[in-house]
């Protein structure tokens, strides 16, 4: 299994830091590993424990379809989605929002598991993640600020 966590403060209060998160449209303005969705998209006050979607994500150059179910829904503070991917890939997403003095700091914390995520790979899907979403972190930083 590789796992990563990754928080960046944000400018914003976090309500406004979870509207953001939640924000599944808004995916493709931040979220560097996001290729696009293959699915309607529920407004965010919408997703609620059992919501389906289904999204291609790239990582280390490799695209993979991941049908997600959100599997926890905590507004306006935290959501985790789970999914499988090609080759039996599981993912796990847990975002969460907690407020600071200065605004709020959004944390990301990703989980891979699978046959193919074992050894040598399983650590370059860890490296690779956790560059990607402090690129992507910062990018939805810079877009509220």
């Amino acid at each position: 299994m590789a796992s990563v966590s990754v928080t960046q403060a944000l400018p914003v209060d976090a309500d406004a830091g979870y509207a953001a998160l939640a924000d599944l449209a808004g995916y493709e303005n931040w979220l560097t590993i996001h290729q696009g969705w293959k699915s309607e998209l529920p407004a965010a006050d919408e997703i609620k424990v059992g919501t389906q979607i289904t999204e291609v994500v790239s990582v280390m150059g490799m695209a993979n379809k991941i049908e997600w179910t959100v599997t926890e829904a905590n507004p306006p503070s935290s959501m985790t989605i789970e999914g499988t991917g090609m080759a039996g890939v599981k993912v796990k997403f847990s975002m969460s929002v907690v407020p600071t003095a200065a605004g709020s700091d959004a944390t990301i914390d990703a989980e891979f598991s699978g046959t193919m995520i074992v050894g040598p790979i399983g650590k370059a899907v860890a490296k690779n993640t956790q560059a990607d979403l402090e690129t992507s972190l910062g990018k939805l930083a810079a877009n509220l600020g």
